[in-house]
């Protein structure tokens, strides 16, 4: 079942590329594929490669082809060397566990509230949208919009998912016309973003970048690249974790997230799982957190990384040369450690894989991580269920265009077969 709805997500989003990407991790580790480059399906070799200074992200066939026209020379996204270092140590005070922690808190309170209420109610909730909301509302947070209506940061949302659709698992670059689209988009952000540095309140993260001493340039780009990457990983996530979740039978709740109920209570203390129909009890801190980290290995936020080779190497045995491209299947190296399974151990070349490794380790996974741990800890704190969904097209990360939710009483341990059959037979897929 929970391999069924994944791998509908991926067809939906990819029908062409998808086989054909999980046929590659058939045929080997590492595999050269005319006309696409050097795939890499194991691993501990994409770790490698992206330890290795000589596969970069500036090169020809890595992201700076895509996103430089868009972006402008000077982001993480495209930057090596010391001049990346430089600009992530300007930009890692704003992603301390407090800072985004203080960002999330301030921003998801009121809709997180909201939500809770709904559910608690018994209402059916489309978290897809919700999550749209949020993930939005945090970016407009984050680029100095400040507090902003539920349909702007659904717009703001809707503009960045447009831009990063543009880009499928076979693109090399961006059309004039995609460019001028997402120039226009692009600009508006980087205009709103340079006026809250301008205003220079340090109470905003703009502002927080003019005092960490960033320049007016670096601010614009960094707002243009957190904005093309800080909504789809949370948004498209949350609900497939969830899906997850349901599809398998297993309850997580979430560790030490204050969660608000419609009674107006405040509720604060240690996980409780009910994992696979079992009925057990597992308590402790760690489990939503690994439930999060199993999840997104089966799901992988990051299907595909790209490295422009910059000088001679091998890569798993394979010769490469200077302008040759590397094509990391993150996805075939995560699902080839099985299904989905909330006891698995991750080993360390696994680990956190889908946000990169080394000097381009996602900087934002910090921020990331706090919005995912405090939706999620306020959903799972319902008994959740999936009353219907459908599967998105025509995106880059694949996800759920609507999954509706519902609450509702416990299910019967010792009736776990029963309840899988009539999960079965009352939930819908469009």
């Amino acid at each position: 079942m929970t391999a069924h709805h994944e791998t509908r997500l991926y067809l939906a989003a990819h029908p062409v590329v998808y086989p054909l990407m999980r046929l590659l991790a058939r045929l080997g580790p590492v595999v050269r594929v005319p006309g696409v480059g050097v795939v890499v399906n194991d691993a501990a070799t994409a770790r490698e490669v992206l330890m290795d200074e000589r596969f970069r992200k500036d090169g020809p066939g890595s992201p700076g082809d895509l996103w430089t026209p868009v972006l402008g020379p000077s982001v993480l996204l495209n930057m090596e060397g010391e001049a990346h270092a430089a600009l992530r140590r300007k930009l890692a005070p704003l992603f301390t566990p407090a800072q985004v922690a203080s960002l999330v808190s301030g921003v998801l309170e009121a809709p997180l509230a909201g939500l809770s209420a709904r559910l608690a109610r018994g209402e059916t909730v489309d978290l897809v949208d919700e999550m749209r909301l949020m993930a939005g509302a945090v970016i407009c947070r984050l680029i100095g919009m400040g507090e902003v209506a539920p349909e702007d940061a659904r717009s703001l949302f809707a503009d960045g998912e447009r831009i990063v659709s543009m880009v499928s698992l076979r693109s090399r670059r961006l059309s004039e016309r995609q460019i001028a689209a997402a120039r226009q988009v692009l600009d508006r952000i980087g205009d709103i973003a340079v006026a809250a540095y301008e205003r220079g309140d340090e109470s905003t993260v703009m502002g927080r970048m003019r005092a960490l001493g960033l320049s007016a340039a670096e601010a614009r780009g960094a707002a243009g690249a957190f904005f093309l990457t800080g909504t789809e990983t949370v948004a498209t996530f949350v609900p497939r974790l969830v899906a997850l979740l349901h599809d398998t039978g297993s309850r997580v709740e979430g560790p030490g997230v204050a969660l608000l109920h419609d009674t107006g209570s405040r509720v604060e203390g240690p996980g409780v799982a009910l994992l696979h129909d079992t009925g057990s009890r597992v308590e402790g801190p760690g489990e939503l957190d690994r439930a999060i980290e199993e999840a997104m290995r089966v799901t992988t936020p990051t299907p595909v990384m790209l490295r422009s080779v910059a000088a001679p190497a091998r890569v798993g045995g394979v010769a490469v040369r200077p302008g040759d491209r590397i094509v990391i299947a993150t996805h075939n190296c995560a699902r080839a450690y099985g299904p989905f399974d909330l006891s698995a151990k991750h080993p360390p070349e696994l680990r956190r894989l889908w946000f990169g490794a080394g000097p381009h380790f996602c900087i934002g996974y910090p921020l990331a991580l706090a919005e995912i741990r405090a939706v999620a800890g306020v959903v799972l704190s319902h008994d959740v269920r999936v009353v219907r969904r459908s599967a998105a097209r025509g995106v880059l990360i694949p996800t759920y265009a609507h999954l509706w939710i519902t609450s509702g009483a416990r299910r019967d341990p010792t009736r776990a077969g029963e309840g899988s059959k009539a999960r079965k037979g009352s939930e819908a897929d469009e």
